[in-house]
């Protein structure tokens, strides 16, 4: 593995998402050993995987490299590499490339693709977390919209231009918006032999209203703006079994499409070797303190999606979304130094600064904390704070060019099938 022995204290960080890039940055100063797992070499914004997925940016502009993220640190050392287990008593971590003592260990690992046991969802769906994954689900619109456009089959050229997306969150709403655009702005564009009224885009969704965890007024600003773009949206539906050609619900409903999207819904991504009851089974994440401290472990912490920190306020833990993360990522290496400086560490209290949600041109919607707001201002305001969060003045420019270039021109540059999705046999 060729990581440097050392005297100071060794901390390794498994995960490159919001939460680890937050705690690694705020030990720029310290005098401490960073190691940092994860499989990528790159920091993914996963609030836009879904432009990727719509053509609508390139991969690069959400992708940053980890390395560049902490040329600062003065013993920082990254490695590509997967973690396959942790053993607390010996303080080692076991991965794909060998062994490592630590001192602390930190998991960041995020949360995977919850198919709640569905093995032909699993295996016929599109799932949307992570860079390769968005790319495979760009291609896959794309071919199949090109086997439209040379099937004489009218069977065939329906299931084509069927897009199906399950989930009624966030992604799920702003992937249908970004489909319906799509066929409104390209479509007749590129392919002036099929109809905009041949693509459908439906959205499932198994409760009774979208963005179940924002405001009355954002889930009803979403439902409007889908309708408008024609989104056909069901409520109070799930989905039972997909085999790759038929979509089965607990409805009479029944769809025959080649494209599903699966964004119902997400499960923690846990580390194999820390005992299962510091598991909380219902959403697999780690139980921890107000320090973000495994309970029964002094020296592992856990940060974000993969950990529940139940308070008054959050009696099932903090949203599994950006912010919590980048705060207790932000808390905890302040807390480290404290810790380092022979300092009591301060309990982690979480500062909602709102959720939003984006559902095409000048359509989004906003929740602060007294107000909500929906329309083009809305629009305004996701697009200056997913901006402000991306990681590089490239990326921000490169992201911010893209955006009013589409504006501009109705355009989404990105279509390519650079590398064809086939799926596994």
């Amino acid at each position: 593995m060729n990581i440097p022995e050392t005297k100071l204290p060794r901390i390794i960080v498994i995960g490159g998402g919001f939460g680890g890039v937050a705690f690694i940055k705020n030990l720029r100063k310290e005098q401490v050993q960073v190691v940092l797992f994860d499989r990528h070499n790159y920091h993914t914004f996963q609030p836009l995987l879904y432009q990727v997925s719509s053509a609508s940016l390139e991969p690069d502009s959400i992708a940053y490299p980890l390395r560049k993220i902490f040329r600062k640190n003065t013993d920082f050392h990254f490695r590509m590499a997967r973690v396959n287990r942790v053993d607390p008593v010996a303080k080692r971590v076991y991965s794909s490339i060998g062994e490592l003592d630590y001192d602390y260990l930190v998991i960041a690992t995020g949360t995977r693709t919850n198919f709640f046991g569905n093995e032909n969802i699993q295996k016929y769906s599109m799932p949307m977390k992570t860079v390769p994954q968005a790319l495979d689900i760009r291609s896959l619109i794309l071919q199949n919209i090109e086997e439209a456009d040379i099937s004489d089959n009218i069977a065939d050229r329906k299931k084509y231009l069927t897009f199906i997306i399950a989930g009624g969150g966030p992604t799920g709403v702003e992937m249908a918006g970004a489909l319906a655009e799509f066929r409104k702005s390209i479509l007749h564009h590129d392919y002036p032999f099929i109809s905009e009224s041949e693509m459908k885009v439906h959205l499932i969704e198994g409760g009774d209203r979208l963005l179940s965890a924002m405001s009355h007024t954002a889930s009803k600003g979403a439902l409007r703006y889908l309708n408008q773009l024609g989104v056909i949206t069901h409520l109070e539906t799930r989905v039972n079994d997909y085999d790759g050609e038929v979509i089965t619900t607990d409805t009479d409903l029944q769809f025959k499409t080649k494209t599903f999207i699966w964004a119902a819904g997400v499960t923690g991504a846990p580390v194999e070797g820390i005992n299962a009851e510091n598991l909380m089974q219902s959403g697999n994440r780690y139980k921890v303190n107000r320090f973000n401290q495994l309970e029964g472990f002094s020296s592992i912490y856990a940060l974000g999606d993969v950990a529940q920190m139940e308070t008054d306020k959050y009696p099932h833990g903090h949203p599994m979304v950006a912010q919590p993360a980048i705060q207790q990522g932000k808390h905890l290496g302040q807390n480290i130094s404290r810790m380092l400086q022979g300092k009591e560490m301060k309990p982690f209290e979480y500062r909602d600064k709102g959720s939003m949600a984006t559902v095409g041109r000048n359509k989004a919607v906003v929740d602060m904390k007294r107000t909500s707001y929906t329309g083009a201002f809305a629009w305004f305001v996701w697009m200056f704070v997913h901006l402000w969060f991306l990681i590089g003045f490239r990326n921000r420019v490169v992201t911010f060019f893209n955006w009013t270039y589409n504006y501009i021109n109705y355009d989404r540059a990105a279509r390519l099938i650079i590398r064809p999705f086939k799926r596994e046999s």
